[in-house]
């Protein structure tokens, strides 16, 4: 009984010496600051060996989504206090692949048309993104601004700290919601452009 209590007693006080250096924490929390780039995009267009349907090409989009995090870091007794002061986002599409089925030749009529459907496509991937700067903004500060500071004990952890608010960050429910939002965006104006195309400029070359 003794030993039992006695360990007992000894992470009751070492939890509540945590909390008291967590508590501390909080009084330097800070209102974020947050930054939005969208990536400079790259377009490349390749023919591949294996047949693809002769009417249609298709567009790869690279979705670059990084959170380069600024810390605050506060020395306190006993340890650091390890702050979120700023958000450097990178957020949009870096890289478009687009792939022309290999019998329509280089700069060829028929090349050009597919060519130019598919540019649609990658319009609509760069316009959804312009369009939702502010959610994404709005978002990320929400998200941000909702993270307490972390306590850690010693210097070598802070990386650690660091790492756990951008975990923190990416998952929080606003931030999936607007990045959910952004691809059912992207799927449905891609449908549309589909839907609506008549294939007129192809059907001439043909």
């Amino acid at each position: 009984m003794y030993k039992n209590f006695g360990f007992l007693s000894f992470v009751f006080i070492l939890c509540f010496v945590i909390s008291a250096n967590a508590n501390e924490c909080i009084s330097y929390k800070v209102k974020p600051k947050i930054t939005i780039n969208i990536p400079l995009y790259t377009q490349e267009v390749i023919q591949p060996k294996q047949q693809m349907d002769l009417l249609h090409g298709n567009v790869v989009a690279t979705l670059v989504n990084n959170y380069d995090i600024v810390a605050d870091i506060t020395s306190v007794k006993d340890g650091f206090c390890v702050g979120l002061k700023a958000i450097e986002a990178t957020i949009g599409y870096n890289d478009f692949l687009v792939k022309i089925d290999s019998r329509h030749r280089p700069n060829s009529c028929s090349y050009n048309a597919i060519l130019n459907h598919e540019n649609k496509h990658i319009n609509t991937y760069l316009s959804v993104i312009e369009n939702y700067k502010k959610q994404l903004h709005d978002s990320i500060y929400s998200a941000s601004d909702s993270i307490m500071p972390i306590f850690v004990k010693e210097q070598s952890q802070i990386n650690s700290a660091i790492e756990k608010i951008n975990n923190e960050l990416q998952s929080h429910p606003d931030v999936v919601l607007v990045i959910q939002k952004i691809h059912a965006d992207e799927e449905i104006y891609n449908k549309n452009i589909d839907r609506q195309e008549d294939y007129s400029e192809l059907k001439k070359c043909l």
